[in-house]
């Protein structure tokens, strides 16, 4: 239950930060980095409970 659930928030995490990044990509790096960063770390949270979990 534990392991799906972090497995499908890493992957939603996963497109934010994709999205974030072309967001700073698109307006040419003048807004923050954190659009891409926040989610990212979270992906890698979400990821580490998947690995401990499965």
């Amino acid at each position: 239950m534990i392991s799906k659930l972090a497995l499908i928030l890493s992957i939603i995490f996963l497109i934010l930060t994709f999205a974030g990044a072309g967001y700073i990509l698109y307006n040419g790096g003048k807004v923050n980095a954190g659009y891409a960063c926040v989610p990212m770390v979270i992906a890698l949270v979400s990821m580490a409970f998947y690995r401990k979990y499965k």
